[in-house]
């Protein structure tokens, strides 16, 4: 039972970790080049494409 859950921990850390170091990377690369990166372009694009459609019903 403890290995069990020694090992889901390890996997939520893993995934923890993961998420940090990318949020981490896209900040900086904000920072240093004072663009947003092309992902975060494309998702807003998608999002506001979504509300508009939403917004036509």
């Amino acid at each position: 039972m403890v290995n069990g859950f020694g090992i889901v921990a390890l996997i939520a850390l893993y995934f923890i970790v993961k998420w940090a170091v990318k949020n981490g990377i896209k900040e900086a690369y904000t920072d240093i080049t004072g663009k947003k990166p092309v992902k975060d372009i494309q998702d807003e694009k998608e999002l506001n494409e979504l509300m508009d459609d939403t917004k036509d019903r």
